[in-house]
C-alpha cells in the first residue's frame, strides 16, 4: 500500500515490478513457453519484415499502454510489459516515478505505429512506470510507418517468420487484392515453393510465347489461367482433402509431376491423382 511518501512509494513501485519481471520469467521457464512470449519486439525487425513503405507524423495523440510492444533500440532493458529486466535502471526508473506521483508535467512519449502497435523510441522509462502506477492510456507523439504487409498476426518474435516469408512471397509474384487474399497457407515456408512454383509456370509460359513478361504479369495470368482453372477441377474431384486452396494446388501440383513427369491439368491426371494414395511432405 502506498506510504503517501513519494520517495519510498516510488522504491516499492520499483521492487514490486521487478519482482513480478522475475517471477514472470520464473513460471515461463517451468511452463516450457518459447523464448519470445516475454521479449520486447524489435522495430527493426518487425518492419523489415512487414516491408516499410513510408511514414507520416500525426502529432500528438492518446494511445493505450496495451498497445505498446516494442522499441526501437532497448529490446534487452524491459520485458514486453515494460517492467526492468535488471537494477541497472532503477535510478533513472525511481526518478521519474517519483515526479508521476508528486503530480509533475511528464513529457510525451515518442513511438513509432505499425498498424495498430506501437514502438517507442523515446520514453521507455515513462512507459514503465505508467505500467506500474496503473495508467491505461499515455500521451505520445507518433509516427506512422506504412508498411507492404499489415501487423495482424504479429505478437511474438517468431511471428515475423511468417511475414517475412509471406513478403518475400509477394516480391516473387507480385498479386493484389482478391487473388492475394486467396493466397493462404498453413506452413510458412510452402510460401517460399509456391514462388519456385510459380515462377517455373512462368519460365514455360514465356518460351511458348517467345517474349518476356514482367514478375506482375506473370502473377496475373498464372492466378487467372492456372491457379483457379485448376482449384475447380480439384474442387470438382474432392481433392482439396480440408486444406486451403494454394495448400491442395502446391501439394497435388508435385504429386502430379512425380506420377506423370508432366505439367498439363486434364481429366487423365485428376483421375491418376485420386486413384493414388500418396502425398507428398
Amino acid at each position: 500500500m502506498d506510504t503517501g511518501f513519494s520517495h519510498a512509494d516510488a522504491e516499492n513501485d520499483f521492487l514490486r515490478v521487478r519482482r513480478r519481471q522475475v517471477l514472470s520469467r520464473l513460471a515461463s521457464w517451468l511452463r516450457r513457453e518459447p523464448d519470445d512470449v516475454s521479449e520486447i519486439l524489435p522495430f527493426d525487425e518487425v518492419v523489415a519484415a512487414l516491408g516499410r513503405t513510408g511514414e507520416r507524423r500525426l502529432g500528438l495523440q492518446v494511445i493505450p499502454l496495451d498497445s505498446i510492444v516494442g522499441s526501437v533500440d532497448r529490446t534487452t532493458d524491459f520485458d514486453r510489459w515494460f517492467r526492468p529486466r535488471s537494477q541497472r535502471t532503477r535510478e533513472r526508473w525511481e526518478r521519474l516515478a517519483r515526479a508521476q506521483r508528486r503530480g509533475e508535467v511528464i513529457p510525451p512519449i515518442d513511438v513509432y505505429r505499425v498498424g495498430g502497435l506501437h514502438f517507442v523510441r523515446d520514453g521507455h522509462h515513462r512507459v514503465s512506470v505508467a505500467h506500474a502506477v496503473g495508467l491505461r492510456v499515455i500521451e505520445a507523439r507518433v509516427t506512422e510507418v506504412m508498411t507492404r504487409l499489415d501487423a495482424a498476426g504479429v505478437e511474438y518474435r517468431g511471428d515475423l517468420i511468417t511475414k517475412d516469408l509471406r513478403r518475400v512471397f509477394l516480391d516473387r509474384v507480385p498479386l493484389t487484392g482478391p487473388a492475394l487474399d486467396s493466397i493462404r497457407v498453413t506452413d510458412p515456408w510452402s510460401h517460399a515453393e509456391l514462388s519456385e512454383t510459380v515462377e517455373a509456370w512462368g519460365f514455360r509460359l514465356m518460351q511458348h510465347e517467345r517474349r518476356y513478361l514482367d514478375r506482375e504479369t506473370v502473377a496475373r495470368r498464372w492466378w487467372s489461367e492456372e491457379f483457379q482453372p485448376v482449384v475447380r477441377m480439384l474442387r470438382e474431384a474432392e481433392l482439396i482433402d480440408g486444406r486451403t486452396d494454394a495448400e491442395a494446388y502446391l501439394q497435388l501440383a508435385c504429386q502430379r509431376y512425380q506420377l506423370l513427369r508432366t505439367h498439363r491439368w486434364d481429366d487423365e491426371v485428376v483421375a491418376r491423382l485420386r486413384a493414388d494414395p500418396g502425398r507428398p511432405h
